[in-house]
């Protein structure tokens, strides 16, 4: 039961993870114009945002998997 518990502990601090940042911002560079030897980037920052509603969630169901291993092992 091991590998419950495990899991459990990755969805619960995934889970507080959601909870505490309401997305995960990350800069990306794309090429704008590329003229032979001249070439103009851009950086651009994109979000990936995360619902509070999936994180409490997946703390929940992380902290059911913990109690439900330790209780069987």
């Amino acid at each position: 039961m091991r590998g419950l518990g495990l899991i459990g502990v990755l969805l619960l601090i995934g889970g507080l993870v959601a909870l505490a940042l309401p997305a995960i911002t990350y800069t990306r560079s794309e090429k704008v114009v590329d003229l032979g030897p001249v070439e103009v980037t851009a950086e651009r920052q994109r979000r990936i945002p995360l619902s509070p509603v999936a994180g409490g969630l997946a703390a929940v169901a992380g902290l059911v998997l913990i109690v439900s291993s330790r209780r069987k092992a």
